[in-house]
C-alpha cells in the first residue's frame, strides 16, 4: 500500500495521485463522459478530467469518508477548482450520494444530458476545428493559472502567447485560413513557462 503513497523524486504526484492527475499533463483536452454510478477513486479520476458530461441520474459521491478516509487522489486540488471550499468539505465528510444535477449545481460537472457519449464527441469534434497548439496552450494557461496570484498569472498568459505567436502569427494565419498546422511538441517550452 506504501508503494501508491510514495512520490518519485521530482514528482509531483503520488502513484495514486497519477491516476487522476494525469489527465491535466495531456496537452490535449480530456472529456469524460459518465452515467449508472461515479463513486470515491472512479469520481476523482473524473474530477482530473477537462470537461464532465454526465447524465441527470448518474449517481456520484466522495466515498473515502465511508471508510475512514480522504479523498487521495488529487482530490484536494481537483476539488477546489471546480466548487467551493464548504461544498467540498460538506461532500467529502458526509460521503453523501448525490445526482448529475447536483453535480452540476455544485460545478463539478460541466454539463447535464440525456447521452453523455454524444454531447463528449460534439465538443471534441468542435475543439477539433481548432489549432492543436491553441488548443494545448489554452489547458497549460488554465491549469496553471487557475489559483496563482494574478501578476503571476498575467506573466503565464504572456509566456504562453509569445509561443504561439513565433514564428510571427503562424497559429493566427492558420486559424484564419481554417488550415490545421501540424502539432508541435511545445510541451516542453509550456511546461517551463508554467514554472
Amino acid at each position: 500500500m506504501t508503494e501508491l503513497l510514495n512520490r518519485a523524486d521530482g514528482r509531483n504526484a503520488n502513484l495514486a495521485q497519477e491516476v487522476a492527475w494525469l489527465w491535466r499533463c495531456i496537452p490535449a483536452p480530456v472529456i469524460a463522459a459518465t452515467h449508472g454510478i461515479c463513486f470515491g477513486g472512479g469520481f476523482q479520476i473524473v474530477l482530473g478530467a477537462d470537461f464532465r458530461i454526465t447524465t441527470a441520474s448518474c449517481k456520484f459521491s466522495i466515498m473515502e469518508a465511508k471508510w475512514g478516509l480522504i479523498p487521495d487522489m488529487g482530490g484536494s486540488v481537483l476539488l477546489r477548482e471546480l466548487t467551493t471550499i464548504d461544498t467540498a468539505k460538506e461532500l467529502t465528510m458526509t460521503a453523501r450520494i448525490f445526482d448529475g444535477n447536483e453535480a452540476k449545481r455544485y460545478g463539478l460537472v460541466t454539463r447535464v444530458a440525456e447521452d453523455p457519449m454524444h454531447e463528449a464527441r460534439s465538443l471534441a469534434a468542435e475543439i477539433c476545428k481548432r489549432s492543436p497548439d491553441s488548443v494545448a496552450a489554452t489547458k497549460a494557461l488554465f491549469n496553471s493559472t487557475w489559483t496563482v496570484p494574478e501578476a503571476r498569472a498575467l506573466e503565464i498568459e504572456t509566456e504562453l502567447q509569445k509561443e504561439l505567436l513565433l514564428p510571427p502569427l503562424q497559429n493566427t494565419l492558420a486559424a484564419a485560413s481554417q488550415g490545421m498546422i501540424p502539432f508541435k511538441d511545445r510541451q516542453s517550452s509550456w511546461k517551463t513557462a508554467v514554472k
